[in-house]
């Protein structure tokens, strides 16, 4: 069975105080005079303070485990049972090179990893200076910044904490643990919160630093929050809303949306079933499998069938939306289709089913070539609108799009299909085009290109895109709609993607490229910020620093430089925020 029963971690056997101090590497001599202390302590904290497996543990004010539930099921859909498959070989086989050029090659990757390391700290360092504890720091003017909709739980604190472990920051990642499992969640600068960001920042930052780490404290944080989170679905129909409101919830008044974005309700399957996994409740999986339900019953009724709109109406349950995309709104509805097959060991056939049939789609009437004078061999997805006389694509891309090319190929390597891996590339390389053909070496936010009629190679003309393009622009542009740079993971996301499933060392070097012009163009004296326009050299800041670019931008670039067996793709899936999921281990006879 996947349920990893670990309530006994939690529950029955309080983890060792002592045995935590010492793997925080503190002198013998400190933790002694910290154990002769804690007798103190226990009368100094307040009531709602437990000094649980050596951290100062703050539970919920509001237990939302014993909240009535209102409109109640008769029976979960639990997890599905069995052992998990041996799912195809998803990383390269990399081999360690002892050669000459093998040592240098290895010093290069080293000073790499030690520059976007730097930068890290330098994020990090001034976070915790001048805005600790709030959603994010003002790269700019410093201070801290709380975001409507995330609570003021500290997105920026629980984001991190699987970067400071992954960098071997462990005197900062303890540190941060034991802030984050102080967060009352109960407890709120807002009437109600923004379920899918709650939901992909703190819940996945929480469990991805627990299957790291096997700090348990990390594990009950994460049950008290999935425990709130879980409400979401506690409508007449049991389908959820973009926001928890925190009254509603507690009185029985929560209904489903009915224009919300698709990626916002039908993106938590990675974190819901791993809660599943790791507490052996089935009420997590059962929520997000009733969703997954409805994607299937319409994938092939909708406007575009095999694809789902861009918003969805989950009062009615329907789906009848006429614009399609794989940017925003919808994005990690798709990412997680393979995802979730992973997660649940090749065990629920429904998401290769609805991955295939989305891809298939995706492919016909969502990719675009683009057309450029030396017909390079690139990809991108599109927005399609549906009409009576048929779908119609525009070649408007997106930033946020770019998880496209790492989506194909770890699909294209689950599923075992060999085009989808070669269409990740093309994808992920003509992302990497886009960040080579800006001033500052950075995609822009949003952009339009001319475009082939198909995806093979067409015939460039210099007149027609001097008449409806941008020509201050690198030909094949016609526009950069929204010229900004938000601090985005998902061009690098790819890069690295495509690098462990490929093992092509030139990915490394885009990557290396990559972050040079990032961190020309958006450092700050404090950390790093927004710009606003990659059209020009003399970039201009505009003071944000989204909890993404600690957790996701730079947890990416770093691993894309670091040995290939951290955080291994055939033993780990990433969550849409970057936090690693441990995937379940196949049993043998012996090891049953």
């Amino acid at each position: 069975m996947l349920a990893e029963d670990v309530a006994w971690q939690t529950r029955n056997q309080p983890y060792d105080a002592i045995t935590a101090i010492f793997r925080r590497k503190s002198r013998i001599a400190i933790a002694l005079v910290l154990i002769a202390l804690l007798y103190l302590l226990v009368g100094l904290v307040p009531e709602k303070h437990k000094v649980l497996w050596g951290f100062a543990y703050v539970h919920d004010s509001y237990d939302w485990s014993k909240q009535k539930i209102f409109y109640p099921v008769s029976e979960y859909n639990p997890l599905p049972t069995g052992r998990p498959r041996s799912l195809p070989q998803v990383q390269y086989t990399f081999t360690e090179d002892k050669s000459a050029e093998g040592v240098a090659r290895e010093a290069v990757l080293a000073s790499r990893r030690s520059e976007v390391k730097a930068a890290f700290v330098k994020s990090w360092n001034s976070y915790k200076k001048v805005g600790f504890q709030y959603d994010e720091i003002l790269p700019v003017s410093g201070g801290g910044n709380d975001v409507a909709g995330f609570g003021g739980w500290g997105a920026t604190l629980v984001d991190s904490l699987s970067t400071l472990w992954i960098m071997d920051l462990m005197d900062d990642f303890h540190e941060a643990v034991a802030a984050a499992v102080k967060i009352d969640y109960s407890k709120s600068q807002d009437t109600s919160c923004n379920y899918f960001e709650t939901t992909i920042r703190h819940l996945g930052g929480l469990l991805g630093a627990y299957d790291l780490s096997k700090e348990t404290a990390l594990l009950e944080k994460a049950i008290e929050l999935g425990d709130m989170l879980y409400m979401t679905y506690d409508t007449p129909n049991r389908m959820p809303s973009f926001y928890l409101v925190f009254q509603d919830a507690k009185t029985g008044k929560q209904v489903a949306g009915s224009h919300v974005s698709s990626a916002a309700v039908a993106s938590s399957s990675l974190e819901f079933s791993r809660l599943s996994q790791l507490t052996g409740d089935n009420k997590y999986y059962d929520a997000i499998s009733r969703v997954t339900q409805v994607l299937d019953d319409w994938q092939n009724k909708t406007q575009l069938p095999g694809m789902w709109p861009i918003y969805f109406n989950l009062q009615n349950i329907s789906l009848d939306g006429d614009t399609f995309s794989l940017g925003s709104l919808s994005d990690s509805i798709y990412e997680y289709l393979p995802k979730t097959f992973a997660i649940l060991g090749g065990l629920e056939p429904v998401y290769e089913k609805l991955y295939r049939g989305a891809m298939a789609t995706v492919i016909k009437n969502v990719l675009y070539r683009p057309k450029l004078p030396d017909q390079a061999d690139i990809l991108f997805p599109g927005n399609v609108w549906s009409s009576d006389e048929g779908p119609r694509l525009t070649a408007q891309s997106q930033h946020l799009a770019c998880f496209v090319g790492g989506m194909f190929g770890l699909g294209g390597k689950l599923f075992e299909i060999p085009e989808h891996v070669t269409m990740g590339e093309k994808l992920t390389k003509g992302c990497v085009w886009a960040y080579d053909a800006m001033a500052a070496g950075i995609m822009p936010e949003i952009f339009d290109l001319l475009d082939c009629e198909t995806l093979e190679p067409c015939e460039w003309n210099q007149e027609e895109w001097e008449i409806v393009g941008d020509t201050s622009l690198k030909p094949g542009f016609v526009d950069a709609q929204d010229p900004r740079y938000l601090l985005r993971p998902e061009a690098v996301e790819s890069v690295f993607l495509m690098y462990r499933m490929t093992g092509d060392a030139d990915y490394q070097d885009m990557a290396w490229t990559m972050f040079q012009a990032i961190r020309n163009a958006t450092e700050t004296d404090l950390a790093f910020s927004s710009i606003q326009s990659v059209k020009v050299t003399n970039t201009v800041k505009s003071n944000s620093m989204e909890s993404f670019w600690l957790a996701e931008t730079l947890r990416y670039l770093y691993l894309t430089f670091s040995s290939p067996d951290l955080i291994s793709l055939d033993e780990f899936v990433f969550n849409t925020e970057a936090h690693p999921l441990r995937r379940p281990v196949p049993l043998t006879d012996e090891s049953s």
